[in-house]
Parts: structure tokens; sequence; C-alpha cells
């Protein structure tokens, strides 16, 4: 049973392979994750049909409307790319009222000496994560720094929809960080009586709950429900 009280049921889906992806390289700058050459690569857009219609199917195991649907999305290309894809398959005009860019489910920054490297270097940031979450390479965003503007995120998704499928398309890091926090304020708070989603969420960014989000990695493509 859910402790955290929600208006809206979540799902999240990570972007499909990016161009980036195939070619090994960490983009995480806003300069550079907007640029268009670095959307999804071919086998990226057939993940992101892949998890459209997996999405699909679940709307309908749940009873849900597509009507009801909201597909809220990082604005970096891939993450772009991907929720045009999955609209596109379930029908739902992308410029329209159902679909919205929400700056704080932006790719983790990784700082100047990361950016445009090998993807290799991901190791090295991690075991950083394991040893103290609320320190960040330098120049770049701690795993504190994300889980701080996701709990924004789910305040303007919870404030502006009621009722609705929220698919967040987002990425690897920031949807490890979101499902670390939302499961860890579901499993801690029982008695709603004298707490809000806010406070909740910020209760549970502590250094060892926040060093454990790796084991909430997705695949690219790769589809999960939430709370």
């Amino acid at each position: 049973m859910c402790s955290v009280v929600l208006k809206n049921r979540y799902w999240v889906v990570r972007h499909g392979k990016s161009i980036p992806n195939e070619r090994g390289l960490i983009v995480s700058s806003m300069e550079n994750g907007m640029r268009p050459e670095f959307e999804l690569a071919p086998d990226g857009v057939n993940q992101a049909q892949v998890a459209a219609n997996s999405f699909e199917k679940e709307l309908e195991a749940n009873n849900i409307a597509v009507g009801d649907v909201r597909i809220c999305y990082s604005p970096f290309s891939r993450t772009k790319h991907t929720a045009e894809v999955v609209a596109s398959v379930l029908n739902i005009p992308f410029d329209g009222p159902q679909c919205k860019v929400i700056l704080d489910l932006r790719e983790r920054f990784f700082g100047p000496s990361f950016e445009l490297l090998s993807h290799d270097k991901y190791a090295d940031i991690w075991e950083m994560d394991e040893i103290d979450p609320l320190l960040g390479p330098e120049g770049g965003e701690s795993v504190k720094d994300v889980a701080a503007r996701l709990s924004k995120a789910m305040a303007i998704m919870e404030s502006e929809f009621q009722g609705c499928a929220i698919l967040v398309v987002s990425h690897g890091d920031p949807l490890q960080i979101l499902q670390t926090i939302l499961l860890a304020a579901n499993n801690k708070h029982k008695d709603l009586a004298s707490h809000d989603l806010a406070s909740m969420l910020e209760a549970v960014q502590v250094a060892p709950i926040l060093s454990q989000h790796r084991q909430y990695a997705l695949q690219t493509g790769q589809l999960r429900g939430l709370i």
C-alpha cells in the first residue's frame, strides 16, 4: 500500500538510444544537450516506439483513457525526440496541452571535466556518488542537487495535473534519483497527517539513501511504473 498520496499516477521512461550513446559520449550540459545532432539514433527511435506500445498496454490494463495522459519531458534533444515518438504512437498532439517540457527534468550536469568525454567516465562519477552523494564532480551537480530539482519537478506536475497518467521522459541519473527519493519517501512516511510531498521528499535526501541511486538504473528506452 502506498504511503505517498499523489494526485496522479506516474511512469518513467529513459530516452531511447541517442547519438551520444552511440558515440560513447557524455553530453550533460544544456548547451550541448539541446543540439539537434544529439537526438535519438535510429535504434533509439525504435526503442521509443516499443516503450510507447508498452505504455499503451499499461493504460489499457488500468482503464486509463489517452485523454488523461500527460507527457512531461526534459528539454534535451534526445528526451524531446523520445517524447515526440511516444506522443505520435499515442496520437497525442505534441504541441498541445498534454505534453509539457519541464526544465528540472534535464540531464544531470557532470561538470566541464567530464563533458564530451567517454561514457566510461560514468563509473568514476558513480563511485564518487557512493562515497558522498552530497558532493558532485567539480563544477557539476551532486546527487543531492539533482534530487532537489526533481522534487520541484514533482511539485510542478502535482500542482498542474490531477487524475492523470503522467509519463516522465528523462535521463539515466535523474530517473534513478527520482525513483530513489520517491520510494524512500513511500517507505518512510506512514502517517500522512503531518506531511506533504515536499517535506517527505526533502526528508529522504540524505547520504545513506541518495548513495544507493544506481540500484534503480534503467536501460535506454526502458519504461517503468512508479507509485
